[in-house]
């Protein structure tokens, strides 16, 4: 399956500002990562340290905070990693299954991911 980015805003707060950023789909991330200081340009603070395990087997921790991020029309708060400077900005997990999309298996895009309800 192909990369692809998508365009997505994110900001503060809901009522904005907002700053469009185009982030590398990866579902393979758990959380949305950007590089900290496009977080810091629009005001978010660092509000917890999580711990990360890389696919080499090293554990990493960064700092996370809540965005609001708005894709397609949808306003969604989500969690944001303080990436590394000059490190590629991602879409993660956490971010898509809020938005209810998933990664299309063909034409490099997102589709709408079934809701199901267990009871």
């Amino acid at each position: 399956m192909g990369t692809f980015r998508v365009t997505l805003e994110i900001a503060r707060q809901e009522e904005g500002p907002f700053q469009q950023v185009d982030p590398l789909v990866d579902t393979g991330a758990f959380y949305t990562w950007f590089p900290a200081s496009v977080l810091e340009g629009l005001g978010i603070q660092r509000t917890l340290r999580r711990s990360f395990l890389l696919a080499d087997g090293r554990t990493i921790e960064w700092d996370v905070s809540v965005v609001v991020a708005r894709l397609d029309g949808q306003t969604l708060p989500t969690l944001a990693i303080f990436g590394d400077e000059g490190a590629e900005p991602l879409l993660g997990a956490y971010t898509l299954e809020g938005f209810a999309l998933a990664q299309a298996l063909i034409n490099r895009r997102l589709v709408p991911l079934p809701r199901l309800y267990l009871v």
